[in-house]
Formats: structure tokens, sequence, C-alpha cells
């Protein structure tokens, strides 16, 4: 099983980007409103907590360093120098994407058996972001549908990115 110790600092500021990215790219591909953004955000901490929970420790391994102050600062720094200034939803999203490339490259490269695992956990982190919100229907959600067709495109190009079997 891999470690924080296997990874260089860069590599492991990617695998937490990695973790924010997953939730970011499908609230990125369909903009559903503060509300919806809430409970996206939402969605995205319990999936963190669920992987707490969970039975791979380099998933536990991210997880705890979110907990930490020094593990926070380090995912905000790399996200702000990964995306830059006026970012928008399809540049947010893209980002998401490629980061989530780069996370897949690196766990085959430095941590093959738990590759699986991780990245299971990140899509289930875009999954259950997708399921947050009703997308399309009024302010109550009313008339809308539960995963958006660009939702549904962006978890496709999420698989695809973790080179996910289909």
């Amino acid at each position: 099983m891999a470690t924080k110790n296997d990874f260089t600092p860069e590599e492991w500021k990617t695998l937490l980007d990695g973790a924010i990215m997953s939730g970011l790219a499908v609230t990125a591909a369909e903009p559903s409103g503060i509300i919806g953004m809430l409970k996206e955000s939402f969605a995205a901490s319990q999936s963190l907590i669920e992987g707490r929970l969970g039975p791979n420790e380099l998933v536990r391994s991210i997880v705890e360093d979110f907990e930490t102050s020094q593990g926070r600062t380090d995912a905000r720094t790399a996200m702000k120098e990964r995306l830059g200034e006026n970012v928008d939803a399809a540049k947010l999203k893209a980002k998401s994407i490629e980061t989530l490339q780069e996370v897949a490259a690196i766990l085959e490269a430095k941590a093959p058996q738990d590759a699986p695992a991780v990245k299971e956990w990140l899509y289930h982190i875009s999954q259950k972001v997708a399921a947050a919100a009703s997308e399309g229907g009024n302010i109550l959600g009313i008339g809308g549908v539960q995963v958006s067709d660009a939702e549904k495109a962006t978890l496709a190009e999420i698989s695809g990115a973790l080179k996910l079997a289909a």
C-alpha cells in the first residue's frame, strides 16, 4: 500500500487537487445556482468523509491531509496555481479533467495497487455531486432532472480521464 511518502510534494498536491476537481468538474458542467452549488459542495464533502471511513489506506491519507491546516493550504495553493485568475465554468471543467488525467498517471506509476480504489473513489465523488441537485427545474427543483445531459457527459469524461473500465 502506498503512503504520502511515496509521492513527491508536487504529486501529492495533484492527488489532493484530484479530490477537489472531481466534484468541481461536474459543478462546472451544469452550474445550478447557489442552492444547487451548496448541495453539490455538501455532497463532495460527504464523499470525503466516506473516503476517510473506507478500506483504502491511500484514500484515507488523502482525506486526512484535508483535515490538517497545511493540507488545506497546499490544496488551495495548488488549485490557484493550476487555475490562475478569472476562471469561467468551461476552463474549470477542462482543468479539472486535465488534473484527473494527471492523477491517474501518478497513481498508475507510483501506486498501481491502490490506483483502482483511489480512482473509483474520485469517480464516486463526481457521481455524488452530479446527483446532489436537480438541474433545469424551477427554484424548488420541480420539473428538473437529477443528472443533466451535461453532467452525464462530464461523468463520462471523468471516467475516461481516470481510465476506468467501462
